[in-house]
């Protein structure tokens, strides 16, 4: 009976977390519709959303749960994209190459930099900016034999 109720507990968390980040969303969309930015919705929430973590107005913890499901859900959002390149078999007998080309171009430089990043914050989090120097300096991992 605990197990059902944390479950119940988390389910709803994720669908109050996803609601607002699903407003935030909507809010940003309608702003830019109203006034004409030259920029999606999408990425003016996620510029929004960024500085209001950042300022702390929004707390992580309101809405990680959400972002967490939502990022597991990922590949669901691309099923529609993937519907409309099958419906234009020409397209890719024409042009499959460059677009093969693009995909893995793209792909190897979201995946770099997204590593990069993760590193990046990940020592800064942890204290781990020098943790390269440190074990250079100790001539662990140099290839150096001792002994």
């Amino acid at each position: 009976m605990l197990r059902f109720v944390h479950t119940m507990q988390r389910a709803v968390q994720v669908i109050v977390q996803t609601g607002l980040l699903w407003g935030l969303a909507a809010v940003c969309n309608r702003i830019v519709q109203q006034v004409h930015l030259p920029i999606p919705g999408s990425i003016l929430g996620c510029a929004v959303l960024f500085f209001l973590l950042l300022f702390g107005v929004v707390k992580l913890s309101w809405i990680e749960a959400g972002a967490d499901w939502l990022l597991a859900q990922l590949l669901l959002f691309f099923i529609p994209s993937a519907v409309g390149i099958i419906q234009y078999p020409s397209l890719f007998l024409q042009d499959g190459w460059r677009l093969v080309l693009v995909i893995l171009t793209s792909t190897v430089l979201v995946m770099t930099a997204t590593g990069l990043t993760a590193d990046l914050l990940s020592r800064r989090r942890y204290g781990l900016h020098n943790a390269r120097a440190a074990v250079g300096s100790t001539g662990a991992r140099t290839g150096r034999r001792t002994g």
